[in-house]
């Protein structure tokens, strides 16, 4: 398996951002997926917490590339000195750099036209979210115990880029056919534990998919399934 590092100074974000790729020797073939991770998690958590080990044949066999990216989110949603509004601003410019920045990345190097986004916990929302407004671009999403209403991070504060940044807002009320006919194309799994605190987070946007006639699979994980490592490596095994 081949480990790439990669860093640079993003205008977006005013700031160096770092990310790792993992590949198969059989080069950049492929399905291209972005790796996000845990709320305020680094590049290289994936790697450090056997994530990226418990692929690593699927990697290897050239089925899949890992792209795990860094996050923004102690600048933005876990800032506490910031204002409600600076928040969003700054998760807008996170998505605008994953958009455009780290994409030209992977196209350059991956002509695959499929395009998943992963994560655990807080990167489940970011997998989704992003999946979710922009699924001309992204065939699919896997949320390992993913959160998706953000509004308590808010205190109070909303607005139209709140709104078009909560899945659990923006869904319920979706009646766009271009969005919609895109959704039913794709590939959306959510998996959770009976014993993770994010499970009836899933199932509210379960049922929100369901009322929309979005394809999606709701997978809660018996055997005392909690919301830890151990159990999205072996989630991560099974969906990817």
């Amino acid at each position: 398996m081949n480990r790439e590092y990669h860093k640079w100074f993003s205008p977006r974000l005013r700031r160096e951002m770092e990310l790792l790729v993992f590949s198969g020797d059989h080069g950049s073939t492929g399905i291209p997926c972005v790796a996000f991770p845990t709320s305020g998690g680094k590049f290289y958590e994936f790697e450090d917490h056997g994530m990226v080990a418990a692929v690593a044949g699927k990697i290897e066999a050239g089925e899949i590339l890992l792209y795990c990216v860094d996050s923004v989110d102690m600048e933005s949603w876990y800032n506490r000195n910031s204002t409600g509004r600076q928040k969003i601003v700054r998760h807008m410019q996170y998505e605008s750099y994953v958009m455009e920045e780290v994409l030209p990345l992977i196209r350059s190097r991956n002509n695959n036209s499929n395009l998943v986004s992963l994560g655990c916990s807080f990167g489940g929302y970011h997998a989704v979210n992003i999946a979710l407004r922009h699924p001309d671009i992204f065939s699919g999403f896997l949320s390992m115990s993913g959160t998706f209403d953000l509004s308590s991070f808010l205190h109070g504060y909303h607005d139209q880029d709140c709104y078009f940044h909560i899945p659990m807002q923006y869904i319920a009320n979706m009646c766009d056919p271009w969005f919609l006919e895109r959704y039913r194309r794709n590939t959306y799994v959510l998996a959770t534990g009976v014993h993770d605190q994010c499970w009836d987070q899933n199932e509210r946007l379960a049922a929100l998919f369901r009322a929309k006639h979005i394809p999606h699979r709701l997978d809660v994980w018996g055997d005392d399934a909690g919301h830890d490592w151990p159990w999205w490596q072996r989630m991560a095994q099974a969906y990817l």
